[in-house]
């Protein structure tokens, strides 16, 4: 058995502008990658918009408000149009975009963290794809029905606060929100990962889960709009798939330790 320290198969030494040079051509892989799905969405903007702008028209109708939307420059709806194609282009090519990623951090891993290729660009997908859907389907109908719940006459009875939502400022926001999801949602993949490559064990990520509770506050109160309903929908599933992750890594952690304990067990019965 050779002394030779382990290193990661196909190891090539790199300069930080070489690795740079190898960012540039994995985000230019998936820039190319979005185009299809971008060009597609386009094709069918106007149904898109209309399933983007569902969430709002449920709130309006909850609220006795007949549903409308308004554009102040021409080119707003060129722009809300471009925003939907681009957002559904990047959901389209999130496999693609994820196995690029992959195939950055690839190089400096061991053969058997390169087995877990496949299973990060799935899981990376189904998470980013499962948090764009909790928000569109839970977080948006009653956030904006919140919102327009402020609309209505006042106590005196003449003066009446009437919504003129802005078609820009609210792809802006949902676009904006879905992509929030989608990344905060990610927080298993990214626990589970580091953990199976052995950089943190589940007793550490136990101990910095009073620290998590505080970091996932900050980034509920910064992704989500100013008030306490939209930043629990998210604040909830930060903490939750955070110690789900634990879980993981838990159980990791255990079918390592029974691993290491058969090899050693066969070593001394050799």
């Amino acid at each position: 058995m050779s002394d030779k320290p382990e290193v990661p198969e196909d190891d090539v030494e790199m300069g930080f502008f070489e690795h740079l040079g190898e960012l540039r051509v994995r985000l230019v892989r998936a820039v190319w990658g979005i185009l299809p799905g971008l060009g597609v969405a386009w094709y069918f903007k106007e149904r898109l918009l209309e399933i983007l702008l569902d969430p709002l028209i449920f709130a309006y109708r909850q609220n006795g408000i007949e549903p409308e939307i308004h554009f102040q420059s021409l080119l707003d709806p060129f722009v809300a149009y471009l925003k939907i194609s681009i957002i559904a282009g990047i959901l389209s090519a999130s496999p693609w975009i994820f196995w690029q990623l992959w195939g950055f951090l690839a190089p400096g891993l061991y053969r058997k963290e390169k087995l877990l290729a496949i299973p990060f660009v799935l899981a990376s997908t189904l998470f980013f794809a499962g948090g764009a859907l909790f928000g569109y389907f839970v977080v948006f109908p009653y956030g904006f029905q919140t919102f327009l719940e402020f609309a209505g006459e006042l106590p005196s009875g003449e003066l009446r606060l009437t919504p003129t939502i802005m078609i820009d400022a609210q792809i802006s926001l949902s676009v904006r929100m879905l992509l929030a999801f989608g990344v905060v949602f990610e927080v298993p993949v990214i626990v589970s990962a580091i953990s199976a490559l052995g950089l943190v064990s589940w007793k550490g990520l136990l101990r910095f889960g009073r620290w998590w509770m505080i970091i996932a506050t900050v980034i509920a109160a910064l992704l989500t709009p100013p008030d306490v309903a939209s930043q629990l929908m998210m604040l909830i599933p930060l903490i939750v798939l955070y110690f789900l992750s634990v879980g993981v890594a838990f159980l990791i952690d255990l079918k390592r330790g029974k691993a290491a304990k058969a090899a050693a067990d066969e070593g001394y019965e050799r």
